[in-house]
């Protein structure tokens, strides 16, 4: 092994944008009901890096017993978007991610591979003076793996040769069916047999010992 490419997750490993995300789904929800709100940030939370949009669809599914439409579906993406974008522009970075994107700038090709929507994901991280450290920024559709799949295979490499860096159970599962390297972030993903820690202070090293 010898690592040749860095690819990370955005919230949550990026930004500090989880908690910011969480009130937004918790506002969007009010109105129906703090049981069906509750039971949509409980799936919300165990299925951390998964689509908005897939989160959507099954809250209409199973919680409300409806077929979501396209139309609604595309409402509650915008009113979601609106929601966040203000505090995304200001949310604080993850501590040890800006000394390791400034490490590993022109080393290492960098990626985002992120469940978020690929335009939103872009504004973001341009706006926050952050996309010119990444050779490629990904988002959803398709589904992580499959972007995460699609990183691998235009670089060329082995996937055994690919660091991806995640803070949700999806972001692991992602690296394990492509085959990737996997570093874990934050307390989601505590007791695993990859590297982790509570935040990434410790990534830059961890990749040093690892070229």
């Amino acid at each position: 092994m010898s690592l040749q490419c860095l690819v990370f997750d955005c919230d949550g490993v990026i930004l500090d944008s989880v908690p910011v995300k969480t009130r937004a789904f918790s506002r969007l929800m009010e109105p129906f009901g703090p049981e069906a709100r509750d039971r949509f940030l409980l799936y919300h939370k165990v299925h951390g890096g998964v689509s908005r949009f897939k989160k959507f669809e099954w809250f209409y599914e199973e919680v409300l017993g409806e077929q979501l439409t396209p139309q609604k579906s595309e409402e509650l993406g915008n009113h979601f978007a609106a929601y966040v974008l203000d505090e995304l522009r200001q949310c604080q970075l993850i501590p040890g991610i800006q000394e390791t994107l400034d490490a590993w700038r022109g080393k290492l090709p960098m990626f985002v591979c992120s469940g978020a929507p690929q335009e939103e994901v872009c504004a973001v991280l341009r706006e926050r003076g952050l996309d010119g450290y990444f050779d490629g920024i990904h988002g959803s559709p398709p589904a992580k793996a499959v972007l995460l799949g699609n990183i691998v295979k235009g670089q060329k490499l082995d996937p055994a040769d690919v660091l991806m860096v995640g803070d949700a159970p999806t972001d692991r599962d992602a690296a394990e069916t492509v085959g990737t390297l996997f570093y874990g972030v934050g307390p989601e993903l505590t007791g695993g047999s990859f590297p982790w820690g509570e935040d990434l202070k410790g990534l830059s090293a961890w990749i040093a010992a690892h070229v």
